[in-house]
């Protein structure tokens, strides 16, 4: 079901678009604010593998942490606060008590963080994005890769470039690249033995079919 709640633990397809068909991004600016804003509420739930964002939707595909992969997450961002207040390492009321976030609320909170400022620059009012998103699990890692490159390929498939290797709003490049990121890219070319090999795969647009089970009908 496209509006049940995110588990823990579980490896989903993220994917949302605009109100109405509306475009979520009018300047090149918003592209990475947006991702600002994904770090900041979504980093803390999940790992994600790629990404994708295109003028009126956008893709991602992730994992959502366990309750203790949370904490873990929790403890090591809290770590460096720690050691800059070396007299409180005793205090037990140092900081507030973990409670682990339910992975839809972050995405909740996500969006209606991005939709206020994007309603605010924009002089808009009312909904920017369809609800619920779209939310689809993942089942083995063959429909996991299959979803890596149909997300990739997307810029190519709805016609912005003519290669989607020249899209900069996708996580493509970063993959293939050595410089600092959020994505898990160490796991994602693991998977498919190295660079070249994660090159080649690519290198073939995945058929629809191969991608249904992990789309809504009315995204073909």
């Amino acid at each position: 079901m496209a509006n049940e709640p995110l588990r823990y633990g579980r490896i989903y397809h993220i994917y949302n678009r605009g109100n109405n068909g509306e475009n979520l991004f009018v300047q090149r600016r918003n592209y990475p604010y947006f991702l600002q804003l994904y770090a900041k509420y979504i980093q803390p739930v999940a790992e994600t593998y790629a990404y994708c964002l295109l003028p009126n939707h956008f893709h991602f595909a992730l994992r959502t942490y366990t309750e203790e992969e949370q904490e873990a997450y929790h403890r090591n961002q809290i770590g460096p606060i720690l050691e800059d207040h070396s007299s409180a390492k005793n205090d037990l009321q140092i900081g507030p008590i973990f409670a682990p976030q339910e992975p839809s609320r972050a995405f909740n909170n996500f969006f209606i963080a991005y939709a206020r400022a994007f309603n605010k620059a924009t002089n808009r009012t009312g909904a920017l994005f369809e609800s619920p998103f779209g939310r689809k699990a993942v089942g083995s890692q063959h429909y996991l890769l299959t979803l890596i490159s149909y997300i990739h390929h997307n810029p190519q498939k709805h016609g912005f470039v003519t290669d989607f290797r020249d899209w900069p709003w996708s996580s493509y490049g970063t993959i293939l690249s050595d410089r600092p990121t959020n994505i898990n890219r160490d796991e994602v070319l693991a998977w498919y033995n190295g660079r070249s090999q994660f090159a080649d795969a690519h290198a073939t647009e995945q058929d629809t079919k191969l991608i249904a089970p992990l789309l809504l009908e009315d995204w073909f």
